[in-house]
């Protein structure tokens, strides 16, 4: 789901883990400059793969195309063209969760054998969803780790208290995912 804006400058592509986490994203971004490429579970290990494993990769070949950027051939594949990049921010949201942590690795390991440049301009992001949200009345608040999650517990006090975890992106409707974390 590209965005209507075409500088690169303003815009952003989200990484997002699976097709549930890409349908909340899509409907609660700003259309207007970000854009939402979703990702079919764990992309290759580019560690332990051939490169020519690499390359013919669906999800790494769609990343390459998102992203308007090429590489040289096979015996020169540090060689990254960035003449077409669409995106200065390059955003990678995944769950906030272990397999969201492995994804997130993969990917950032991804970028760092064969996309070096976007890193070293600035270019990757790492989006961090909150895992709780803790209501009491009227007021909520959004906690990312279980250490914020039992302080602000026990700031608001424990009675009366409402917490729901996040186990997915796609749990959370589009407006609390603009909110927390685009």
């Amino acid at each position: 789901a590209d965005c209507a804006d075409r500088d690169p400058v303003t815009t952003e592509i989200y990484l997002v883990e699976g097709d549930s986490a890409g349908g909340t994203a899509k409907q609660g971004r700003d259309r207007g400059f970000q854009a939402i490429l979703p990702l079919r579970g764990k992309i290759l290990n580019v560690e332990k793969a051939m490169p020519h494993k690499i390359f013919d990769n669906e999800e790494i070949k769609n990343i390459f195309t998102a992203l308007g950027v090429s590489v040289g051939t096979e015996d020169d594949s540090k060689a990254l063209n960035l003449e077409g990049l669409r995106y200065h921010k390059v955003i990678i949201m995944t769950d906030a969760d272990v397999d969201g942590s492995h994804i997130t690795t993969l990917i950032m390991t991804f970028f760092f054998r064969y996309m070096t440049e976007l890193i070293q301009e600035g270019f990757l992001y790492i989006a961090t969803p909150p895992l709780y949200l803790i209501k009491k009345g009227k007021t909520s608040q959004y906690a990312y780790t279980e250490m914020e999650k039992d302080s602000i517990v026990k700031r608001m006090g424990e009675e009366k208290v409402t917490l729901q975890r996040y186990k997915g992106l796609g749990e959370r409707n589009p407006d609390q995912l603009w909110e927390t974390t685009m």
